[in-house]
């Protein structure tokens, strides 16, 4: 039998005190809310913080700020799914103006 995605109802708290499906990662830079962004869902092109190089539109990618923000719309980064894993090693990129 195929698996049922689950709904959500509106009158159900949302994961993360309200700020969407978004999961929480400790790691040495600190605690972050995660959000993964099907390539379906990408409208926009972004620049990713980690190699500085474009998220095109239909690009699967992950949704990053700090968890001390809760949601700030100014703290949120999107990342490279491969450049967010690495960011440990790498670090983010200083863009070159």
């Amino acid at each position: 039998m195929p698996r049922r995605n689950r709904q959500h109802r509106p009158d159900e708290p949302s994961p993360i005190g309200g700020h969407g499906w978004a999961r929480a990662e400790n790691g040495p830079d600190g605690e972050w809310l995660v959000r993964t962004v099907s390539g379906a869902a990408t409208t926009k092109t972004y620049r990713c913080p980690g190699c500085d190089h474009e998220i095109r539109p239909g690009t699967a990618h992950v949704v990053a700020w700090p968890a001390a923000d809760y949601g700030s719309v100014e703290d949120r980064r999107h990342w490279h799914q491969a450049c967010w894993s690495s960011r440990g090693r790498r670090g983010p990129t200083a863009r070159r103006w």
